[in-house]
């Protein structure tokens, strides 16, 4: 029996498959939901009743999500015998809304610092919506590495509901990135007093020599915990900004200073007022803070 749901096709390019194991990571219950709501009618590792060839020649397709870069050079990497480049232009011209699922797939990612294959690019930067006449509307990117599972239910939820969804200026919805990372944080009163935590423990701070990039990171991390219980700065990690454009930097785990000074400081905070606070506030020494949650 047909199904009436609308239908998706996985499309996994050039990838980890970090986004589709983040996927199957979901709440059990909005995972479920999203099978009774939608038809995965294709993706390379969860279903069997349809090769690529199958999805290729089809006519219409509602959801198009990307899952990792994009290249047109099939010397590197092909699929079918088709540069990921050819397979995604046919798929986009099939679909009523395309999401890039990933960094890899918003922006080029990681893969994008393979310098002998310079055509490496995200899905925005080689699908022109003007173009594709069958789209309905502008594509929405899902930046992260990988990617949280709830912000790829909800954002697909929201157009199959509203048919829209409100973006920032780089492609995101802005439901889940207007927060920054910092937001939320369980150590942000750390934070607030300069008192530098280390990697892996539940005390102190991670901005100040862990390379932490919470406070300049749009991400709801915090908000939004990984498995409804935590995230990378609750379990002692640094957030490593991966949901920006200029993800992955050099050194990631350090931060970089001048002179013992940060050279980047939180996101809209002047750098002479930012200095300016954090010399009076390391002028004070609160115990609490400078000792463990748990002996």
């Amino acid at each position: 029996m047909k199904s009436n749901k609308p239908t998706i096709v996985w499309f996994q390019a050039i990838t980890c498959n970090g986004n589709t194991h983040s996927l199957l990571s979901a709440n059990s219950s909005r995972l479920e939901l999203f099978l009774n709501s939608f038809n995965l009618i294709y993706h390379p590792s969860l279903t069997i009743d349809m090769s690529l060839d199958d999805v290729l020649s089809l006519e219409n397709i509602d959801f198009l999500l990307v899952e990792g870069a994009i290249s047109s050079d099939d010397k590197y990497y092909s699929i079918n015998k088709s540069s990921t480049k050819q397979i995604l232009e046919n798929l986009s011209s099939k679909a009523k809304y395309i999401i890039s699922v990933g960094s890899c797939a918003s922006y080029g990612g990681v893969h994008k610092k393979f310098e002998k294959d310079n055509s490496i690019l995200g899905v925005e930067n080689i699908i022109n919506k003007i173009k594709y006449k069958n789209l309905k509307h502008e594509i929405v990117n899902l930046t992260g590495c990988p990617v949280h599972p709830e912000w790829i239910l909800q954002t697909l939820f929201t157009l199959n509901n509203f048919e829209k969804i409100t973006l920032d200026s780089e492609k995101r919805p802005i439901e889940l990135y207007s927060n920054l990372a910092h937001h939320g944080c369980t150590r942000n009163e750390y934070f607030e007093w300069k008192v530098e935590g280390s990697f892996g423990q539940k005390e102190g701070c991670l901005f100040y020599d862990q390379g932490c990039r919470g406070p300049m990171t749009h991400s709801s991390c915090n908000k939004i915990l990984w498995n409804d219980v935590s995230s990378k700065t609750r379990a002692g990690m640094p957030c490593i900004g991966c949901t920006e454009k200029d993800f992955p930097r050099d050194n990631m785990l350090e931060t970089k200073k001048n002179i013992g000074i940060p050279l980047e400081v939180p996101l809209g905070i002047p750098k002479r007022a930012y200095l300016s606070i954090t010399g009076v506030a390391k002028t004070f020494k609160i115990d609490r803070l400078n000792k463990k949650l748990m002996d």
